[in-house]
């Protein structure tokens, strides 16, 4: 793309791209987002496109746990700025169920999720209805919706959720 092209898809002007393309000047936060709408980028994504390192490794004993009541969940995902899906793994113990107090907050608008059963049974329980899901099964859904998992079997079950922030189409 060009700078032409870039100054007619963000309402910046050529000039004033060069200038922050060379390091002359830095644009104000407005100017940088409409950079990174004409580049059709968030503006959290423009922001670290020089940073170093490609790869983000986390290590089983860094990963952000946490849950209440028989639900205990790990976030595999390193916590980026932009990111714009997180991996979790769920274990839940017989009769538990997640959305409980200690648990994440319901997700953004948009978003949605991926939910992969890796042992035991489980329940989706959305939009007033039950999906029930068995080892190897998989789920995707609208994530900003109310929704819950409720394991009631007798053994422990576990899941894999992606959360992929505001992709829904209206």
């Amino acid at each position: 793309m060009s700078l032409r092209d870039l100054a007619e898809r963000s309402g910046v002007s050529a000039p004033m791209l060069s200038q922050v393309e060379r390091g002359e000047t830095s644009p104000t936060l407005q100017v940088a987002a409409r950079i990174a709408s004409g580049l059709q980028l968030r503006l959290s994504q423009l922001l670290r496109l020089d940073e170093a390192g490609a790869v983000s490794i986390v290590r089983r004993e860094e990963r952000r746990a946490g849950g209440a009541g028989g639900h205990r969940y790990e976030v595999l995902t390193p916590p980026l700025p932009g990111q714009r899906a997180e991996v979790s793994r769920h274990t839940l113990a017989a009769g538990a169920i997640t959305g409980g107090p200690g648990d994440p907050p319901m997700h953004e608008p948009g978003s949605r999720e991926t939910a992969i059963v890796e042992r035991g049974a489980l329940e989706l329980v959305i939009d007033g209805a039950r999906h029930g899901l068995g080892a190897g099964d998989c789920v995707t859904f609208d994530a900003d919706l109310a929704h819950h998992f409720e394991n009631r079997g007798q053994e422990e079950a576990v899941m894999l959720a992606i959360v992929s922030a505001g992709l829904r189409r209206s």
